[in-house]
């Protein structure tokens, strides 16, 4: 029988075997990944993560200094311009020590096709290597393939995309998401009711944040999710998605899932509808934590961090130690994220952090991506040079 959605003289019953044993090969390419790491490391992997061999390993550390190309796909909110500044911060301490001769950055500002033709001109360019919050996790799939081809590694962050010649710097969106219903779990033991915010309905990291709530949920066995409503990571959006859900759902609500950086937005909506504040989960922020210094006797807190600063450190180590010649394992790197509890509130606050502070992003106390952790992600990993988190500044600083 000729199998008319492909055009190919296959049966039904050999595409099932061959989907079958590409699926059998892709479990044993991410078994033999996975097993080249450390056991510490293994663990921050669950299955919804894509994970193989790294391709990089031939690759030839280019000379010194380097051109740094950071191909950015949208430049339009706090979180990504906090980035960039970081970013170039560290690039510019490469630069004062000769590593680096230029630091080139492009800005698609959302048109993916236009990322790709900036990209294509990064490789005619000759840059040493190139940084990427890619606008797809597809689309520059050939583009990525093109600057390997020419000896051009490139790191993602903030976002993985499906080539395997790309490294992939990125929280693992399954965990957090499970890890927030865990300490909801914790936090209310003899049960009670949730309100999931999500992001952008649909979105791939949703997706997987909310299969993890989804499995603690299910493993608590007295936590029930009442409502379910899309913020879509935007501040205004969860405040008002909220409120709507406040005034249809009139029984109490003991936690608010969320795993963005809008839970001074939802303390504001309950304020608003005259509902006493639940625990609120999500990812710790400025403003969230100027409102708990106005508000201690009322919010309750816990999350961690999803860090602009972190993000674009460790998608600069990871660069830096592919210039040096290090060789990475596998192709997604899996970056621990800090926890952060009612208790630990007062340490991340500073006098700057007010409620409308939504452009200020606090710095960890400590690294939570420490450098020994991170070696082992390579097979000569050593600690990064040209890298001291001690000197990340402050987030109030001028």
């Amino acid at each position: 029988m000729r199998n008319s959605a492909t055009g190919f003289g296959l049966s039904l019953c050999a595409v099932s075997v061959l989907a079958l044993s590409a699926g059998i090969a892709a479990a044993d390419e991410r078994s033999d990944a996975l097993g080249a790491l450390p056991e510490d490391i293994q663990a921050l992997y669950t299955a919804p993560v894509d994970v193989a061999p790294a391709m990089l390993a031939d690759l030839q550390a280019p000379e010194q200094p380097w051109v740094w190309c950071h191909s950015e796909s949208y430049m339009g909110n706090p979180w990504r311009v906090t980035f960039n500044d970081e970013l170039a911060r560290l690039v510019k301490g490469a630069e004062d020590a000769g590593a680096v001769s230029e630091f080139v950055v492009s800005d698609s500002n959302g048109d993916v096709t236009q990322q790709i033709s900036q990209m294509r001109a990064f490789i005619e360019r000759g840059c040493s290597v190139i940084t990427t919050i890619a606008g797809s996790s597809t689309a520059l799939n050939a583009v990525i393939e093109d600057a390997y081809k020419a000896g051009i590694p490139v790191v993602t962050s903030a976002g993985a995309v499906t080539s395997p010649y790309a490294i992939n710097v990125m929280h693992n969106q399954n965990l957090w998401g499970y890890d927030m219903g865990k300490g909801i779990a914790e936090a209310l033991p003899d049960g009670g009711t949730i309100l999931q915010v999500e992001g952008i309905s649909g979105h791939p990291l949703v997706q997987q944040e909310n299969a993890g709530l989804e499995q603690a949920v299910e493993e608590s066995g007295n936590l029930k999710i009442v409502r379910k409503v899309s913020g879509e990571w935007t501040g205004s959006t969860t405040k008002s998605a909220v409120l709507q859900a406040l005034a249809t759902t009139p029984q109490q609500i003991d936690a608010v899932w969320s795993t963005g950086s809008e839970a001074r937005f939802i303390a504001e909506a309950f304020k608003q509808a005259g509902r006493p504040l639940p625990l609120i989960t999500g990812s710790i922020s400025g403003d969230a934590l100027g409102y708990w210094n106005e508000n201690q006797d009322s919010f309750t807190f816990y999350g961690g961090e999803v860090s602009a600063h972190v993000a674009a450190q460790n998608a600069f180590r990871v660069a830096l130690r592919l210039l040096e010649g290090q060789t990475p394992i596998v192709n997604t790197i899996i970056a621990p994220m800090p926890t952060v509890t009612q208790a630990d509130l007062p340490t991340w606050y500073k006098d700057c952090m007010k409620p409308d502070s939504s452009s200020i992003f606090p710095i960890p106390p400590e690294d939570p991506f420490p450098e020994a952790l991170l070696s082992g992600y390579f097979t000569n990993g050593e600690a990064t040079p040209l890298y001291d988190f001690s000197k990340v500044p402050a987030a109030c600083a001028e």
